[in-house]
């Protein structure tokens, strides 16, 4: 059974930083890519940052050179450190395949005060 479990949110003031962590089982981690995606209020999830098997990155624009997606086969866990946080980066933030085939953990909240 495939489980995903992330942790690490919390509220912090806007120029702060939080490392997101997601802990996968039940799934061939190795060789999926994998990726963070963002639920902000009232809008649709989106994917922020996603990383394949071989570790290679991408980003939406809005978080580039700010975020950092990384992964540890070893531990089967994604991790997304975010830095020079910004009020529009609040939301639940979820990990997932690639695909988003995955079924949806609990997710973290993410909250950026000005």
């Amino acid at each position: 059974q495939v489980q995903l479990v992330e942790s690490g949110g919390g509220l912090v003031q806007a120029g702060g930083s939080l490392r997101l962590s997601c802990a996968v089982t039940g799934v061939g981690f190795r060789f999926a890519d994998m990726g963070w995606y963002r639920q902000a209020p009232g809008q649709q999830r989106e994917l922020v940052a996603s990383i394949t098997s071989g570790s290679n990155t991408n980003y939406i624009d809005s978080v580039k050179g700010r975020f950092t997606i990384s992964r540890d086969n070893a531990q089967k866990t994604v991790y997304l450190q975010m830095n020079s946080l910004k009020p529009e980066d609040t939301g639940v933030y979820y990990c997932n395949n690639r695909h988003a085939s995955l079924s949806w953990g609990q997710g973290t909240q993410v909250t950026v005060s000005s």
